[in-house]
């Protein structure tokens, strides 16, 4: 049997920056990890009184479990996150608007003279055996049941060249992407910079749209189920997905259509390295059969996502060997014996 981890958001086991801190775990590459982790206000907002400028921290939101080190990781390699399975940990949820963050108000880069939007507290029930989220309007009584579809905002590993970047930014380690393409069933390629990858997560959503238009998704404290394993000697540029129907690339920045270019970029250079195609050929396949879901357009950079369907790209084409199914087949045979 699969040896199986687990790390607890203790305070001595959370971090708000990607790099600069310790291992809190170390595992052999294979194994079952069960990562807890804490909402993006670190508990803190439990009633739609608690507004975030007055119970938390700002300069200590997005928490992340970890980090946690493979062994075996090198630069150069590849990690391999597949996620088993993803609960929300409580019954309840929330979000909310903030002054001077979202992608429909002012901002300290995209500067204007209006008011900013006011700051308002959402608070969602959560009823997992269900698999929905409660939407009750704060100004009337419109409510609604919202499906779930949990996933992790933000997942990462120690940036290159031995930087400390916040956990709320996304970029080539990864990072707070917020693409619900995130989900239980997914597998992330994140690009190895430091022995050990160093891997975090948290920022858990019980869903969220394309976009995080408003800044926030329905914010939940989560318990988490992975299996890691490190892929030799295949370096990324930029986080890759994969799950059973798509593969996808991601990109990070600011324009929004930096985002775009950086991850249709990565997502035709991929097609080619899977089919043989050349590069026109493959830029017109994913042309015209790809997929570009928004992440994020609120954080420090924003995110896009290129998808193309797996069985466009022939028989032939394996990802890194098959290691998506190797470790989904791992993940089911835990989740049934468990």
């Amino acid at each position: 049997m699969t040896e199986v981890f687990s790390l607890e958001p203790t305070a001595d086991n959370v971090a708000y920056t990607f790099g600069g801190h310790a291992p809190r775990l170390r595992v052999p590459a294979g194994s079952i990890v069960q990562v807890d982790t804490e909402d993006c206000f670190g508990g803190r907002i439990r009633t739609t009184e608690d507004l975030p400028s007055q119970v938390c921290d700002l300069a200590h939101l997005n928490p992340v479990t970890g980090p946690i080190h493979v062994e075996g990781a090198e630069p150069g390699d590849t990690l391999a996150v597949h996620f088993a399975e993803i609960r929300p940990r409580r019954d309840w949820a929330v979000s909310s608007t903030f002054p001077h963050f979202g992608a429909l108000t002012s901002t300290g880069t995209t500067a204007m003279l209006h008011d900013a939007l006011e700051e308002r507290v959402w608070v969602y029930d959560v009823d997992t055996a269900r698999g929905v989220c409660r939407y009750q309007a704060r100004r009337s009584d419109f409510s609604v049941e919202l499906p779930l579809d949990p996933f992790h905002g933000t997942v990462g590993v120690a940036p290159a060249a031995g930087e400390r970047t916040m956990s709320i930014t996304p970029a080539a380690h990864g990072g707070n992407m917020d693409t619900p393409e995130l989900r239980s069933g997914t597998t992330v390629y994140l690009p190895v910079n430091e022995p050990g990858a160093l891997l975090a997560i948290g920022d858990g959503h019980c869903r969220q749209g394309e976009g995080e238009v408003c800044g926030t998704a329905v914010e939940a404290a989560m318990s988490t189920t992975i299996v890691v394993d490190v892929i030799k000697g295949s370096p990324l540029s930029w986080p890759r997905l994969q799950d059973d129907t798509f593969i996808m690339s991601t990109g990070s920045a600011k324009p929004l259509e930096d985002a775009f270019r950086v991850s249709q970029r990565d997502m035709v250079l991929w097609v080619c390295e899977l089919t043989g195609l050349d590069l026109l050929d493959a830029l017109q396949l994913v042309s015209q059969a790809g997929l570009a879901p928004a992440g994020n357009v609120v954080d420090t950079n924003y995110t896009m996502v290129a998808k193309m369907p797996t069985q466009l790209l022939g028989g032939g084409a394996a990802v890194f060997d098959g290691v998506h199914a190797r470790l989904a087949d791992v993940a089911r045979q835990h989740l049934a014996h468990r």
